[in-house]
């Protein structure tokens, strides 16, 4: 077969490879050359390509805090001495999700928010279709995964923290204080 016999589908296939190679290169530019821009393995053409789009605007997507995006959502920010649970919802709106938060008191909860959840700056993927989730034991420092092992892993979890950190002190599995979480919003 000659090139004058491709048909569109090839056509179509060879159009797409290059935006392909185009967006593996983006990418690389964006990343600083650290985005893998070898095979996807067993995954269709098509299917990579949505996939580096998709980072893509990801990487170009700008960044700002949270906090700012309520209040230039017209949400009026106030300190956590005036806990409002409105800004809870407000969240949602921005594509902001706050999971494992019922170990801590609404004011608690509200002053982690104020000072450190809506501090740090994150890409605004609402045009992207994607969402936040943020947690206020989501650092991974110590005090954190104890809070995690004592308030919300489940027995398999705690078993398998056991066995793969057995020089590591278990807390005690505690009841929940508070039951906030299953009425947040949630994403779609």
């Amino acid at each position: 077969m000659s090139s004058f016999d491709r048909g569109p589908d090839d056509e179509a296939n060879v159009d797409r490879e290059i935006r392909i190679e185009k967006m593996k290169r983006e990418l690389d530019d964006l990343t600083g050359g650290s985005m893998i821009s070898g095979d996807f393995g067993e995954v269709s053409p098509s299917l990579e390509e949505v996939f580096l789009t998709l980072a893509c605007e990801y990487e170009k997507a700008s960044y700002d805090t949270n906090f700012n995006r309520l209040v230039h959502g017209g949400i009026e920010m106030v300190g956590p001495s005036e806990l409002d649970d409105a800004s809870l919802v407000a969240l949602a709106k921005i594509r902001c999700f706050v999971e494992n938060t019922d170990h801590l008191s609404n004011r608690e909860l509200y002053t982690w928010l104020w000072s450190d959840g809506l501090r740090e700056e994150t890409p605004d993927l609402s045009q992207l279709g994607g969402a936040w989730h943020m947690s206020p034991i989501g650092g991974c420092n110590q005090e954190d995964i104890a809070i995690f092992l004592k308030y919300y892993a489940t027995e398999k979890e705690r078993r398998r923290w056991r066995k793969d950190f057995p020089n590591d002190a278990m807390p005690s599995r505690c009841p929940l204080p508070y039951n906030r979480d299953r009425n947040l919003p949630r994403p779609e």
